[in-house]
């Protein structure tokens, strides 16, 4: 039997969950030879500016987390994907090592394993110093609180900005309180020493600004995805539903109000099942999911998917797209995969979501934690009170204008030149 809670962890630094892409799927894009580095590596104790490479191409050193394959790193996959194309080559620094060398897309773009023990192991700093001058990096882009703790000691010696990636409050990023002070702490010191902190939402560039920091250090780029290898037909369904829910399934992503909404909707005599995409955080809580899916009589309308490869395919299987979350996540990623399938969608009213979602335009948005709007909501689609074909049509249109691959990678592009511009090189 298959160990689904093996290759993840209960890491707060992770986002919403994504199962590897399959790689039999061709790449999302041809990735070009990084050139070399045009000037000499510069020595310790230099300047800022000093040693970066004047060229018109920049190039980014991402560092990672890498012990899963989640939002924050699908979101890394992708600009490795369609930077080169905005001249900008980027490398990878895994710092936790695990699915995402294994799984991501870019195998071509370079990556650099530096396992850390533990949060306070710094024992590879000198080795990544020595990658960043050899290799002519210009800028040092962090994703989350461990990897932009070490992107803060590395800026500090090699002269290189540090660029940092909010991908979700970390304030409120899970239901533990003394992980979201820890992680909160971590990133209030060193971000300190950050030239651009890119938001990928505006209402979590606001939640940065209440924080405390700079509203000229921050822009914000929302999320983006390509377009997917299968998409949903443009026709409902005739008979029964499929719901669906992807996700690294733990406490915030609110799977129990969807077992009691399911409960509900089928109490109603509506034809729904539900397929949930993902593994569990660990043996006790997904006991506990199912004792309560037991309780509310529909464990034999659920189908317990597990970890899988290639969750676009899945995705497309769906009737509806269901996003339960108890609070805010930046911009799931999971959302906008199921717009660029075409499968409308169902989504609590937290962080980040209403910006993807327009509620009665491209899906539905309901209140959090209440299983009785959610089961409204998911009922008007079945009994044809919304117009399920209408609101897919809108999703997909949206989608492409706002929430694709390109879009992001555009903004991300954007923000580093700034930096380097403002750091006296010219990008």
């Amino acid at each position: 039997m298959q160990n689904l809670n093996a290759p993840f962890s209960s890491d707060p630094t992770d986002t919403t969950f994504f199962a590897p892409a399959n790689p039999a799927l061709p790449p999302l894009a041809p990735q070009p030879t990084a050139p070399q580095p045009t000037t000499p590596p510069a020595d310790e104790g230099t300047a800022a500016t000093e040693g970066i490479t004047p060229a018109r191409r920049m190039r980014v050193l991402h560092l990672v987390n890498g012990e899963v394959y989640a939002g924050a790193e699908r979101v890394q996959d992708h600009l490795a994907a369609r930077l080169p194309e905005l001249g900008v080559d980027i490398g990878f620094a895994c710092l936790k090592p695990g699915l995402f060398p294994k799984m991501r897309r870019s195998q071509s773009t370079p990556l650099y394993e530096i396992a850390m023990r533990g949060r306070c192991d710094l024992t590879g700093l000198s080795r990544l110093a020595d990658i960043v001058r050899r290799e002519g990096y210009d800028i040092l882009h962090a994703h989350t609180p461990r990897s932009v703790l070490v992107g803060r000691l590395l800026a500090a010696w090699t002269g290189r900005p540090l660029v940092y990636h909010a991908h979700s409050p970390t304030s409120r990023d899970t239901t533990h309180r003394w992980r979201n002070f820890i992680n909160t702490t971590v990133e209030r010191c060193c971000l300190r020493g950050a030239k651009k902190i890119i938001a990928v939402s505006h209402s979590l560039g606001e939640h940065m600004r209440r924080e405390g920091y700079q509203a000229d250090r921050i822009s914000v780029t929302p999320n983006g995805v390509p377009a997917p290898p299968i998409m949903r037909n443009n026709v409902p369904p005739q008979e029964e539903w499929l719901l669906g829910a992807v996700a690294l399934i733990r406490p915030r992503k609110g799977l129990e109000v969807l077992l009691q909404a399911l409960s509900i909707v089928r109490q109603q005599g509506l034809p729904v099942r539900l397929k949930v995409v993902g593994p569990f955080e660990n043996e006790a809580y997904e006991a506990e999911l199912k004792t309560l899916a037991d309780q509310q009589n529909v464990s034999e309308a659920i189908e317990w998917a597990g970890f899988q490869h290639d969750v676009p395919h899945h995705i497309a299987m769906f009737d509806l797209f269901i996003l339960p979350s108890l609070f805010g996540e930046g911009l799931p990623m999971v959302v906008l995969e199921a717009m660029a399938a075409g499968v409308p969608v169902v989504g609590s009213e937290v962080e980040g979501v209403p910006e993807a979602i327009r509620n009665g335009v491209d899906g539905l948005l309901v209140r959090p934690q209440d299983p009785q709007h959610l089961a409204e909501a998911i009922a008007k689609f079945v009994g044809g009170d919304v117009d399920w074909a209408a609101l897919r049509a809108s999703a997909l249109r949206r989608h492409a204008e706002h929430f694709s691959d390109r879009s992001m990678a555009a903004g991300v592009a954007a923000a580093y030149r700034q930096v380097l511009q403002e750091a006296g090189v010219v990008a």
